[in-house]
């Protein structure tokens, strides 16, 4: 941690629907730490409600901050650590902020699925970062941290295993029960005007490997139609954050020096069974167009009970070249969209917090940066696990 900084903690975006809970978790699991962290939005006014409405003490410090004013974000971002941001989409809302905590070398984590933000950011700031030590972590909540790290830890067990990584992984969510909230229809919307006013944008989206540094592997699997799964004995479904969950995964391997190797495919799928009904389910799913037409707004989502109803499950398949197959899986114990990805993002920022030799400064994945360390914060703290099946 910075010692110099009057914060250790900033959570940008306190009074929206994601960042209340941010801000009540960090209030639960640490506020009887001497961890010194803030509350920044755009109002005080609504900052001291979610204060009070959350419980979350007093002595806890309220920041102004204006999202489009340049000295306004680098006035925050000098004054702390690490910045947490839950204000999307980012692509409206977030380039100040990268472009300070790069310059100023301040830590970033955010819950961000926009490859093609995603794609500029990572060309603008990468040589600001690593010249100033800044660690900018994006994709940090459910998108992408079950999945990157869960390729992560297959990869782990298969070099156990096997002595060497292996070379095709499929993803395969068995479960997920919860709900969207408007900020991420808000963000799918964001990127669709994006496209219309950049064609070239297309190519980032469709491209599994766009945000792998000009990195180009092997053709992969599409994921884009029902298919079934022999080794799983299960039909699976096209799963609609594969696209960036994918992307991310990509990065992570050219990051850590291609340690999947650079002949890795992956993929990633619903399943929904075995039979008639698993491909009646998978059929089904491939012609649900929900998500897009949803009329959610920003500050919308799942209620307290639904958070806690929630819950999600993630195999992880991978067969070696002898046959066997290896299975692994990633577990959370709130829905996935909000009541884990709250805890993951501030667990995210924790971690650096913690590990400040944990990278020299760049835009990462969580993976390729946090790898073992924020697995280990996770199953802790977070209700999420990481197992072993086979």
């Amino acid at each position: 941690m910075k010692q110099d900084r009057r914060f250790d903690v900033i959570v940008f975006g306190a009074s929206g629907y994601t960042g209340r809970l941010v801000a009540e978790y960090i209030e639960q699991r640490y506020g009887t730490s001497p961890l010194r962290w803030a509350m920044a939005g755009r109002s005080l006014e609504k900052l001291a409600a979610v204060r009070d409405e959350m419980g979350i003490s007093p002595t806890v410090e309220l920041v102004a901050v204006d999202a489009d004013s340049s000295e306004s974000v680098a006035a925050m971002v000098a004054s702390t650590s690490v910045v947490i941001t839950t204000v999307g989409p980012y692509q409206l809302y977030g380039n100040e902020l990268v472009n300070q905590c790069a310059l100023n070398g301040t830590d970033y984590v955010d819950l961000c699925g926009e490859p093609s933000w995603m794609y500029q950011k990572i060309n603008e700031h990468t040589d600001a970062a690593k010249a100033s030590g800044a660690r900018i972590v994006f994709s940090c909540g459910f998108d992408s941290i079950p999945f990157d790290l869960g390729v992560y830890h297959m990869q782990q067990h298969a070099k156990a295993v096997t002595g060497s990584p292996i070379a095709t992984i499929k993803g395969r969510v068995r479960a997920m029960n919860g709900s969207f909230s408007g900020g991420t229809v808000a963000s799918l919307r964001a990127t669709m005007a994006s496209v219309a006013k950049d064609p070239s944008l297309v190519s980032v989206l469709t491209n599994p490997f766009s945000l792998s540094g000009g990195f180009q592997g092997p053709d992969q699997p599409r994921g884009d139609k029902p298919q079934y799964d022999e080794e799983l004995k299960s039909w699976s479904a096209p799963f609609i954050m594969a696209t960036i969950n994918t992307k991310n995964v990509h990065r992570s391997n050219a990051l850590l020096g291609h340690a999947y190797g650079e002949d890795f495919a992956y993929d990633e799928m619903l399943l929904t069974g075995d039979g008639d009904q698993g491909k009646a389910a998978a059929e089904f799913v491939a012609n649900d167009n929900s998500f897009a037409e949803n009329t959610l707004q920003p500050g919308e989502g799942p209620t307290k009970e639904e958070r806690e109803a929630g819950s999600y499950d993630v195999l992880f398949a991978a067969t070696t070249k002898d046959g066997n197959l290896l299975l692994t899986s990633v577990k959370g114990d709130k829905d996935p969209g909000y009541g884990s990805t709250s805890k993951m993002l501030a667990e995210s920022a924790m971690c650096l917090l913690h590990n400040p030799d944990l990278g020299n400064g760049g835009v990462f994945t969580p993976a390729a940066i946090m790898a073992d360390a924020l697995i280990e914060r996770l199953q802790k703290n977070a209700g999420l696990t990481f197992t072993i099946e086979a």
